[in-house]
């Protein structure tokens, strides 16, 4: 698979990039493997507080996030293609496995909150896609808490593109599909798949939404709002 791609495991096992997407538009996506393989930072804290139950953490990565759901008392796994990063994981007390989203996966549709964040909502490269497949996993009254494209990009940005991973050296591997979006695109993409926006915040650099499935009680969705 492209992530097991030597440029992302030689990342992952250094705890640094240079790393990015490079796609077939010209782009290039730094990819911030040194915060990933750090402890949780302050716009990560403002995701976790807002987690409720059970948690699934997509694309979890080296696993800081599902290391600290953990350590909180919440029943938590990651799941990542990334052998390499489920091991990085493991190794730091981050419950996760080797699993992509769109494989089965344990309690489906008993998942109290998931997690797309670093990017993440791009899997695939067909948000609708991952939306709808979100959906099957998160439990009727769960919270999905996404990450969307930085500010300083357009809230409508829907970018559906080719990628490669490039450690600065050029691409490697195969090419993959992948998407960015923006607040407004993530929206108008969620409704179809029986999601609502329950607020949307910002911390430095980064934008969230968290969505709940329609007819999530308004108890639940305050707690999403508060991040209580």
């Amino acid at each position: 698979m492209c992530w097991e791609a030597d440029p992302y495991t030689r990342a992952l096992r250094t705890g640094r990039g240079p790393l990015f997407l490079r796609s077939t538009a010209g782009w290039l996506l730094p990819l911030d493997v040194q915060r990933w393989c750090a402890e949780p930072d302050g716009a990560d804290l403002t995701v976790l507080a807002r987690c409720r139950g059970a948690v699934l953490d997509v694309g979890c990565g080296p696993g800081r996030l599902v290391r600290t759901l953990a350590a909180r008392g919440h029943r938590a796994l990651g799941i990542d293609i990334s052998p390499e990063a489920v091991r990085c994981a493991a190794r730091t007390g981050g419950p996760a496995m080797v699993r992509s989203v769109f494989d089965p996966l344990p309690d489906e549709g008993r998942w109290d909150t998931a997690l797309l964040v670093d990017g993440n909502i791009g899997i695939g490269g067909n948000p609708a896609a991952l939306l709808d497949r979100m959906a099957q996993i998160v439990r009727p009254s769960g919270t999905l808490l996404v990450e969307t494209a930085p500010p300083g990009l357009h809230d409508d940005l829907d970018e559906h593109v080719e990628v490669h991973l490039d450690d600065g050296n050029g691409p490697h591997g195969d090419a993959f599909p992948w998407a960015r979006v923006g607040p407004r695109a993530l929206l108008r993409h969620s409704k179809p798949a029986g999601w609502t926006p329950a607020c949307t915040w910002t911390a430095p650099d980064r934008r969230f939404v968290a969505l709940v499935r329609h007819g999530t009680t308004a108890d639940a969705r305050r707690g999403v709002n508060d991040g209580a």
